[in-house]
């Protein structure tokens, strides 16, 4: 710390010896029982006017803090906000005006459950529609293959004619092109009959898109449609609910590109949210997004961890403290960093440390381990309970914990 108090002592002394000069030729003539009185006298006065120079003077003020046994943990923090991990827009596939809505925000529902139903007058119309043509088109089929059946036994029995001559070799082509005819009209209804079924289906499908069912189990947490309203499916869906599956939250944290590559999927990491601070969530890693987000120049990626909500504690866009657990140390002696002095060419955990004794101040080397913003392990060089150094001047002594060094250690 820069204090000499051999040297200071030194110079006071010769101070008080010059002070008493005058007397000195006098106590000469003294007898010697009054020399001694005399000597006991000058050496109280000079160790007066000593310890006075020495508390007077300048000082320097020390910030000191013990070594303690705590637990330390080395992390790299971020913010981050919590989304459901399963949240779904349930849209309107079909256009019409919303004709009831069945849940409420906040209702829990099952998968299958109906949410709300859509006017479906003109959707029914055109399965009917499309039913009926469908059984025009079954009524033609049995009427060719009926009439198929009849030119096949006529052409069986002009064949067996021309084999006598007793019929027209006109009238045979004829009664075969008839049946090869009737084949083919045949299969032309059959191939609209399947078109036809086809559009039946369609139609049934649209009609039940009318009632709008749920896809998952969950909450419904948002309507962005009302009773009434009109919904055209044209282009885009239009979104009716939204449900989300609050069972499980998922942590979105954006990590700084400095502090990303410390971390890996299955770490463990833990966080906090500002409506209980006294709550910690431990978790995992889940995934680590390859695309960044990029802010002002800042580049920032999504890490995602997911969290069981069961208690339903945690809620849509709150915002969460991260934790990312590098390392952690339990139990161990610990020193505040502030008290640490990097040593030049030792490595990174090898440091100097001012330490306080009973005689001064005196510099120790000391091995730390995992360290945190705030304090580090310590493996050697220093024990529980003693004091170490971690400020001077007038900063330090504006806090606590202060020492004063510059007169005598009595």
């Amino acid at each position: 710390m820069g204090y000499d108090g051999g040297a200071a002592a030194t110079g006071l002394w010769k101070r008080a010896m010059a002070a008493l000069a005058p007397a000195t030729a006098r106590w000469r003539a003294l007898g010697a029982g009054t020399r001694r009185t005399a000597v006991a006298a000058a050496a109280l006065i000079a160790a007066a006017i000593l310890w006075s120079s020495l508390s007077g003077g300048e000082t320097e003020t020390y910030r000191t803090q013990p070594v303690t046994i705590g637990d330390v943990e080395q992390t790299v923090t971020a913010l981050g906000s919590i989304q459901p991990k399963n949240q779904v827009d349930v849209g309107a596939q079909v256009s019409g005006q919303l004709k009831d809505v069945h849940v409420e925000i906040g209702d829990e529902v099952k998968a299958g459950d109906l949410l709300a139903e859509i006017d479906a007058k003109i959707y029914e119309t055109e399965v009917q529609a499309a039913r009926a043509r469908l059984s025009d088109l079954e009524s033609q089929l049995a009427g060719r293959e009926a009439e198929l059946v009849l030119a096949q036994r006529q052409y069986a029995r002009n064949l067996d004619l021309a084999k006598i001559d007793a019929v027209s070799r006109n009238e045979l082509d004829t009664s075969e092109t008839q049946v090869k005819t009737l084949r083919a009209s045949i299969g032309s209804i059959k191939a609209q009959i399947e078109q036809q079924r086809s559009t039946v289906e369609g139609g049934e499908t649209s009609l039940g898109y009318a009632r709008i069912h749920a896809p998952i189990n969950g909450t419904v947490v948002a309507q962005p449609a009302v009773k009434g309203q009109t919904l055209n499916a044209t282009q885009v869906a239009p979104v009716v609910l939204q449900i989300a599956d609050l069972e499980t939250m998922t942590v979105k944290a954006q990590v700084a590109e400095a502090d990303i590559g410390k971390l890996h999927a299955g770490m463990p990491v833990y966080f906090t949210t500002l409506g209980h601070p006294d709550n910690r969530w431990e978790s995992s890693v889940r995934q680590i997004l390859p695309t960044p987000d990029v802010l002002n120049d800042v580049v920032l990626y999504k890490v995602l961890i997911d969290v069981d909500n069961s208690d339903r504690l945690l809620m849509s866009e709150m915002t969460a403290q991260v934790f990312f657990l590098l390392g952690e140390a339990r139990g161990v002696t610990t020193v505040p960093v502030a008290a640490l002095r990097p040593v030049r060419g030792e490595g990174a955990n090898v440091h100097n440390v001012t330490v306080v004794t009973a005689r001064g101040t005196e510099t120790r080397r000391v091995e730390t381990g995992i360290a945190s913003r705030i304090s580090a392990e310590v493996l050697s060089g220093l024990e529980p309970g003693e004091e170490v150094v971690v400020g001077t001047g007038e900063a330090a002594a504006r806090g606590g914990g202060t020492r004063r060094f510059g007169g005598p250690f009595l």
